[in-house]
């Protein structure tokens, strides 16, 4: 199988040449498809379904609507804990679902059972899901900014001027505002004008919603035009609340004004938003569709804001203060300074220890054809370019290589002892190929197999580190599909063997102190197996003074 595969490889050179170009092109376009994140998205298939019971304590929460909904969430398809907390005027029911569950499939089915426990709940509840998001859909925030108007005035543009434009973008989920005041209409009703006109307070209530609604009149025919009638009754602002009329008492109307007090007032709030010690500020939040490419996605956000700027009336000025791209262009960085400082030394040490800048060349090419496959294989499995999944890439860089050396110098070292031998270049690279091909392929395969357990990994567990396993073996496939294909035709071209015996400065003085080591060693071999075993054993008992956690402290 091999023998045909590397003569294959050798009788047609220019077409593994294209081939390889073609790669490059598809592994370069993969990378700038693949979608990009700082970290792995490790959180579970869960749906959240919120209800607000204003006015309610905890206990109350938890007894009219948590429970219900708790109860009636149990025993769904593939759920694996349902889990709540209920506080003053809100309930939260959080479901967790199995790993591999559709997202959309699952908010379904709650969708129905919610149907089932609004029977239970009062008549006031209304429960509703939430967004589709993980706890990486935080991806970009900001504050308003003026010095020319109020609190309330800022929360009023953010909720009503660049909270639905930003929704539109795709991509984007849900859009959190923190701050400010949200701008309301206040009634405040005289009880003693209540008792004098003889109202109760719900026919205010009913009044005031019957008269904030715009009625249809169906249409007038003019000749060949329809003249649609309509009624007007939208409420404006202070004065049309005040113009409500809510009974008449012979014949003459009480009007709103009679009896309560009209003023603008905000929501009562739980908390406030400040920013650098200037005092209360206004905030937004943009949260992300789950699955979604975080990069995209903040792009686009930045490309929309200045558009959305241009809008705000004369000094509001967006600040951004959150930009996920730069945590994303951090890591990235952090990993590509890896990756090209590791291939600069991988570079220097096959010049010094082979002592053939060609041959070094050719190998040094191995890396980025490699990472090439191994994007193009991250994309065919929906992978995230993130810290761990290029981390598994940068760690695997001086495995990458090892194939690509063995073959590279194995030639060299046939073109050198076969000089004169009237074999040609291509039946000389042949052998020196067929030669170590085997053991190249099952010492890969080897090093994948370390990393099978990895994959056994669940939950949490599973979705942090199976992207660095997954990258690491599609590096080392990679590799070894470069080791066979492409290596061997450049070193047909490139590579030139060396004088019999020569070896250079570097490889001598290893040899100097290495030969002696050896020697000794072999020469006392069950002293050295004693030390050997004693180092295990002093190894295996600090195992218990260890300490151990998920994952190390992070500044």
């Amino acid at each position: 199988m091999f023998d045909k595969l590397i003569r294959f490889v050798l009788h047609q050179r220019l077409l593994v040449i294209l081939a390889t170009l073609i790669v490059a092109g598809a592994g370069l376009f993969a990378w700038k498809t693949l979608p990009v994140d700082a970290f792995p998205d490790v959180t579970n298939v869960q749906v959240m379904v919120l209800t607000d019971a204003p006015g309610l304590a905890p206990l109350d929460v938890e007894q009219q609507v948590t429970a219900p909904i708790e109860l009636a969430m149990q025993g769904l398809p593939g759920v694996a804990q349902v889990r709540s907390l209920s506080k003053a005027a809100l309930s939260q029911v959080i479901i967790v679902l199995e790993d591999g569950v559709d997202i959309y499939f699952a908010r379904q089915l709650v969708f129905q059972r919610l149907q089932t426990a609004k029977e239970q709940l009062p008549d006031w509840a209304e429960p509703e899901m939430g967004p589709i998001s993980t706890g990486l859909g935080e991806i970009y925030q900001y504050t308003l900014e003026s010095d020319a108007h109020t609190p309330m005035e800022l929360r009023t543009i953010q909720d009503w001027y660049i909270t639905p434009q930003l929704r539109t973008i795709p991509g984007i989920n849900e859009v959190n505002s923190f701050g400010g005041f949200v701008k309301q209409y206040h009634v405040l009703v005289d009880q003693n004008r209540l008792l004098k006109y003889g109202i109760t307070l719900t026919d205010v209530l009913e009044a005031i919603e019957r008269n904030n609604a715009n009625a249809g009149g169906n249409f007038l025919v003019r000749g060949w035009e329809q003249a649609y009638v309509r009624s007007l009754g939208l409420i404006q602002g202070i004065e049309d609340i005040e113009g409500i009329v809510l009974e008449a008492r012979d014949g003459a109307p009480v009007f709103l004004r009679d009896v309560a007090a009209v003023k603008l007032g905000p929501e009562t709030r739980q908390g406030a938003v400040t920013r650098d010690g200037r005092g209360e500020a206004v905030a937004g939040m943009t949260i992300m569709l789950k699955d979604q490419n975080s990069k995209r996605v903040v792009e686009a956000v930045k490309k929309a804001i200045p558009k959305i700027q241009a809008g705000l009336p004369e000094g509001v000025k967006i600040n951004t203060f959150y930009d996920r791209t730069e945590l994303i262009q951090a890591c990235i960085r952090t990993v590509g300074n890896a990756l090209w400082q590791g291939g600069l030394l991988v570079i220097v040490v096959l010049f010094l220890f082979l002592g053939n800048l060609r041959a070094a060349l050719v190998v040094a090419l191995s890396l980025p054809l490699t990472a090439f496959i191994a994007f193009i294989l991250m994309g065919s499995q929906g992978m995230t370019a993130n810290l761990m999944s290029l981390g598994g890439l940068a760690i695997a860089l001086g495995m990458i290589v090892d194939a690509s050396i063995v073959v590279c110098e194995n030639i060299a070292r046939h073109l050198s002892e076969r000089t004169g031998s009237g074999l040609s270049r291509l039946e000389t690279t042949y052998e020196a190929v067929r030669e170590v091909a085997r053991p190249i392929v099952f010492a890969i395969l080897t090093i994948i197999v370390v990393f099978l357990p990895l994959f056994s990994l669940q939950q949490m567990e599973g979705k942090m580190f199976r992207p660095l396993a997954l990258t690491m073996c599609f590096a080392m496939v990679g590799s070894l599909l470069v080791s066979l294909t492409i290596v061997p035709v450049l070193s047909s071209f490139f590579v030139r063997g060396q004088a019999k015996g020569a070896d250079n400065a570097v490889i001598r003085l290893v040899k100097r102190g290495y030969l002696p080591a050896l020697d000794f060693a072999l020469r006392r071999p069950k002293t050295l197996v004693a030390v050997a075993g004693a180092l295990l054993a002093g190894s295996l008992a600090l195992v218990p003074w260890l300490g151990t956690e998920f994952l190390p402290q992070l500044d």
